[in-house]
């Protein structure tokens, strides 16, 4: 079977332990961001490193591609075969980190830019400060990374979930109409 068994490996994410005044998960720093993920297909991958920035979204059209399956257009993700057979080929695409509506991280191979729902902005150069101390967005010299970076950002966000308390005792949902009315769904 190891010859045509794919294996994927991979963890849950960072924990700070009070980094930046971070407690938890809950963060979008890269301490809080990075999962380790490891990949073996037979016949594609050879033992290695990559330092690419990819995403757990890519997961499905990376396995799909691999089982020679349809990978369906409405993905976000993108196969990662190419960097299967070489870890060193190029890849442009940066990863996108939510935490919260509209509170968003970008991470390039270099950059981490970081947009909140208020609007306050970080930007961290990890070539030359991997643990994110030193926030660069308000440099104007770095005005063009974070631009670069803000093109990658969701322009629409997916609507809150229901939460608990808000579910009444047969289980539907309270939702509130265009005139402030509560109904039932």
């Amino acid at each position: 079977m190891s010859d045509n068994t794919i294996v994927v490996l991979w963890g849950d994410h960072g924990w700070h332990l009070g980094e930046k005044s971070h407690w938890r998960k809950f963060a979008l720093l890269d301490e809080a961001a990075r999962v380790p993920l490891m990949i073996s297909a037979p016949g594609v991958s050879k033992p290695s490193v990559c330092d690419r920035t990819v995403s757990l979204m890519d997961l499905y059209p990376t396995l799909a591609d691999l089982c020679d399956l349809p990978i369906g257009e409405h993905l976000e993700g993108r196969s990662l075969r190419p960097l299967l057979r070489n870890p060193q080929a190029d890849w442009d695409r940066p990863v996108l980190t939510t935490h919260g509506r509209n509170n968003h991280s970008v991470r390039s191979e270099r950059w981490r830019y970081i947009r909140y729902a208020n609007g306050s902005e970080e930007l961290y150069d990890h070539a030359n400060d991997p643990q994110e101390w030193t926030n660069l967005a308000t440099r104007k010299d770095l005005a063009k990374f974070r631009t670069e970076l803000a093109k990658w950002l969701p322009q629409v966000n997916a609507p809150n979930a229901d939460s608990v308390a808000s579910r009444n005792k047969t289980g539907q949902s309270k939702q509130t109409n265009k005139k402030g009315d509560q109904t039932r769904r």
